[in-house]
């Protein structure tokens, strides 16, 4: 099934873990991939095992890194069709430790990012519009103590979604988020959280990236047309139980 012949997808966070997967699906039908990564190094290797991909440094909390990217994108696609605003940060301090500038520092990669590459996409989306996938996380529903700039950015991405989704209609812009849930990732078992045990992880419940990426390509692609402003949790059932 090749959903996105001649399309553009630009993958933000693409170089490794749940983005790679996305990215790596979206190639397997037949998409021309922008592995968009702060590391670069790692978004061109990566690239080079996906037919027609290109790898560009990217960092997303900057807004005229997005706009280079997307021109980086125009000049070799000549067009955008899909963005997957997939990176993200995450960190940890209680409440009373954070600074501004701490806020401000997980904002910028898991929200301004979205916003800035929401942007291209409006600027640049054409005729024939397009649309956006945001990775947001269970955490914008329910969380858990030490993360709120991370919990309060994803929630804040599902409102962006529906805003966006508003007002896209008009430009054939859908917009829709993706709620993951525990995926075995390196952010995943890195969590210092999840480390001391204070939030516990029952190993039948982990999915894997491959699983969110499969929800994103429907997400993006014509089956998915009548699908705007939702949020979709691919989490095995865990919101449903915490």
């Amino acid at each position: 099934m090749r959903r996105f012949e001649g399309r553009s997808v630009i993958v933000t966070g693409g170089a490794s873990g749940i983005g790679a997967a996305i990215a790596t699906r979206f190639a397997s039908e037949g998409a021309k991939v922008v592995i968009a990564d702060l590391k670069v190094e790692a978004a061109e290797s990566f690239a080079a095992t996906l037919p027609g991909a290109i790898g560009i440094a990217c960092d997303v909390g900057d807004e005229g890194a997005v706009e280079s990217c997307a021109n980086t994108t125009l000049d070799r696609f000549g067009r955008i069709d899909v963005i997957v605003n997939n990176a993200g940060l995450m960190t940890f301090k209680g409440l009373g430790e954070w600074t501004g500038d701490d806020w401000m520092k997980v904002f910028r990669v898991d929200l301004l990012g979205a916003a800035f590459f929401t942007k291209q996409l409006f600027l640049h989306g054409g005729d024939s519009g397009g649309a956006i996938v945001n990775i947001a996380s269970v955490h914008a529903i329910e969380t858990s103590a030490n993360a709120a700039p991370y919990s309060a950015a994803k929630a804040a991405l599902l409102s962006l979604t529906r805003t966006t989704s508003i007002e896209g209609k008009g430009r054939k812009i859908r917009a829709n988020a993706i709620l993951p849930g525990a995926i075995d990732t390196p952010m995943l078992w890195d969590n210092p959280n999840v480390k001391s045990g204070a939030e516990v992880i029952d190993r039948k419940d982990v999915g894997r990236p491959e699983d969110v990426a499969a929800a994103a390509t429907f997400l993006a692609s014509d089956d998915a047309a009548f699908i705007t402003g939702a949020s979709l949790a691919v989490d095995g059932g865990r919101l449903a139980k915490l």
